[in-house]
């Protein structure tokens, strides 16, 4: 049996799920991120939008010169993951072995199914149209012989795009491809191999793998020699060590107090617990990421001798991070927490032999969750989280 992949990427998704709930944005440049003058990034944005220069990751500020009659719009995080689930739930109607990526990415192993929903052209298409008709949102699908290849090839013909690499044709298609298209070249490597006078994907395929290890080091280099052929280096393999969890936030107004940090850390905690409830998966690891003012940014982690088990022993080791790495005063604009090595809990939780106060606080929080969820609202929250006359409440 010949192995059979497809890339299934949401196109402009959280932009897209915004003109489903309001029908009236159609057409009109949308920008997911926040509302000028408020400080931040675009989190996605119409194709519309697009045509004006604005990119995801692009200071609000900057996409509001660059286009003052766009729609700019907060982000919605659970909405979106309902959407999310809901194409999921589609491709899991086509093939068991769905890995979802992102909440608008995923991997579909399809090998074997060919009886069942015709030639992958044909599955594919039923695919997209099975989606934009129960959830009203496009997708791009990529189609190859292996993960890797797939996933480069969903973003040929967007939106709404079917680009299928032939098995035997991965080099070729790989040729036509920029350095700056391949999955996993980023500015700085892409700015190392130009100095190495390594400008196109022709040129890497020309080295060898001892070559590029020679130049780039024995990882680096054995990993583009591999993508340089088409070949799948595993990116969506199930590594726990690999996988996490985290949320940032950055600010309308740089942070300048011990008090104001610790508020704003709660709240990301929070969202970071609730993620990882919902999914059942739990890490060891604890990480935190500051950006002053000046934009230069450090992290922080820690690895714990048991897993995180709830939000308050999240909080209070990101806490910990905080105060060993900020001096308390210099101006932070962005601050981040996450939990990294992630597994199933079933995995890192050992059986409860003895009373645990970290369990029992973390079956409180899938209550209440799982009743905020049944509602479709925020029931309680802590009293550190609301606003303060004295204190900048943190952004919803």
């Amino acid at each position: 049996m010949r192995p059979v992949y497809f890339h299934v990427d949401l196109d402009a998704f959280y932009a897209s799920v915004e003109k489903v709930e309001h029908p009236e944005l159609k057409d009109k440049p949308v920008i997911v991120g926040g509302l000028p003058p408020r400080r931040g990034v675009v989190s996605a944005c119409s194709y519309e939008a697009r045509r004006y220069g604005i990119r995801s990751g692009m200071p609000i500020q900057e996409a509001m010169r660059r286009c003052p009659h766009g729609i700019f719009l907060p982000v919605r995080m659970r909405l979106y993951q309902e959407y999310s689930r809901r194409v999921m739930e589609i491709l899991h109607r086509f093939t068991p072995e769905v890995r979802q990526i992102s909440v608008d990415e995923a991997s579909l192993d399809m090998s074997g199914t060919e009886r069942l929903f015709g030639p992958p052209e044909e599955a594919a298409r039923t695919i997209q149209r099975t989606i934009r008709e129960e959830v009203g949102v496009t997708a791009s699908i990529g189609i190859a012989s292996n993960r890797y290849v797939a996933k480069l090839a969903s973003e040929r013909n967007k939106p709404a795009g079917l680009f299928l690499v032939p098995r035997g044709e991965e080099e070729p298609f790989i040729r036509s491809l920029d350095l700056a298209d391949l999955w996993g070249v980023g500015e700085k490597t892409l700015a190392l191999l130009k100095q190495k006078g390594i400008t196109t994907t022709s040129r890497l395929q020309a080295l060898t793998r001892e070559q590029l290890q020679a130049l780039f080091g024995k990882a680096q280099g054995a990993f583009l020699h591999t993508i340089a052929h088409g070949h799948d280096p595993g990116i969506y393999h199930d590594d726990p060590k690999t996988r996490s969890a985290s949320h940032e936030e950055t600010f309308d107004q740089d942070i300048t107090t011990m008090d104001q940090a610790e508020t704003h850390l709660l709240a990301l905690s929070h969202k970071v617990m609730e993620r990882l409830l919902l999914h059942e998966e739990t890490g060891k690891t604890v990480f935190i990421k500051i950006r002053y003012s000046n934009f230069t940014t450090t992290t922080a982690q820690i690895t714990l001798p048991t897993p995180i088990q709830c939000a308050e022993d999240l909080y209070e080791t990101a806490r910990t991070l905080l105060t060993s790495r900020w001096d308390g005063k210099t101006p932070i604009r962005l601050l981040g927490v996450g939990v990294s090595g992630l597994a199933p809990e079933t995995e890192l939780l050992p059986p409860q032999l003895f009373p645990d106060p970290s369990r029992k606080k973390k079956t409180l929080e899938e209550a209440l969750l799982a009743l905020e969820k049944k509602k479709g609202r925020k029931l309680l929250t802590k009293a550190r989280l609301l606003p303060h006359p004295h204190r900048d409440p943190p952004a919803p």
